[in-house]
């Protein structure tokens, strides 16, 4: 009986305490001027965590009381921006890691995940701006076809459909270097949380974790 009442409690206590952790990492990312790519790193843990200890319902109540809490303190567009891409990431991670799903699975589909997330974010944050965030990103993208041409003395000119399709890959290879990253980071705290996650397929094995 004892032993019931203490797992209702975990139950209750858990998603409430890492999804407050969750929305806290949120919020300095989003204020702080210092400490971006770490905290955009450890952002998904807390909630693919809370999967792995609780199941997959605990996991949609700590999303669900996330996206109230940062609504709340942050507004009706900036705080459920957390869902495009992490709280959606943070979701798949921990599912596909509790049913033992292999790292080919959980990356491929966390990099669609990502990606699709980025571009919500980008036209939410266009319309909280006022400015068409794209513009800035494939101007980024020309820069570096550019540079690119510059350092070959070519003479091409890239058409905007170049540069747009630059851009997207330069997205999507963001996004393949950050999922990847969560797996490693994941992979290396996890165990020491009493949490096994699958392994990693022998082709990175090899060479990413020879001094785990």
């Amino acid at each position: 009986m004892k032993l019931s009442k203490k797992s209702e409690a975990l139950n209750i206590i858990e998603p409430a305490y890492l999804a407050s952790l969750s929305a806290l990492i949120w919020i300095a990312l989003y204020y702080l001027p210092i400490g971006g790519s770490i905290l955009r790193l450890i952002l998904p843990l807390p909630l693919a965590l809370l999967h792995l200890r609780r199941g997959t319902k605990a996991a949609l109540e700590g999303i669900i009381i996330q996206t109230l809490l940062l609504t709340v303190l942050m507004g009706p567009l900036r705080g459920p921006l957390f869902l495009f891409p992490y709280g959606m990431l943070s979701f798949w991670l921990g599912w596909s890691w509790n049913v033992r799903r292999n790292w080919w699975i959980s990356w491929s589909i966390g990099i669609l995940l990502g990606t699709f997330g980025f571009s919500v974010r980008v036209f939410a944050l266009s319309t909280l701006v006022g400015e068409n965030l794209w513009i800035v990103i494939t101007r980024a993208s020309y820069g570096l076809i550019d540079k690119f041409i510059s350092f070959f003395h070519s003479s091409i000119s890239p058409s905007l459909f170049t540069i747009q399709i630059v851009a997207l890959l330069l997205i999507v290879f963001q996004e393949i270097v950050y999922v990847l990253t969560i797996h490693i980071i994941a992979y290396a705290i996890f165990p020491r949380l009493k949490i096994s996650l699958p392994h990693p397929p022998k082709l990175m094995s090899g060479f990413l974790f020879s001094d785990f």
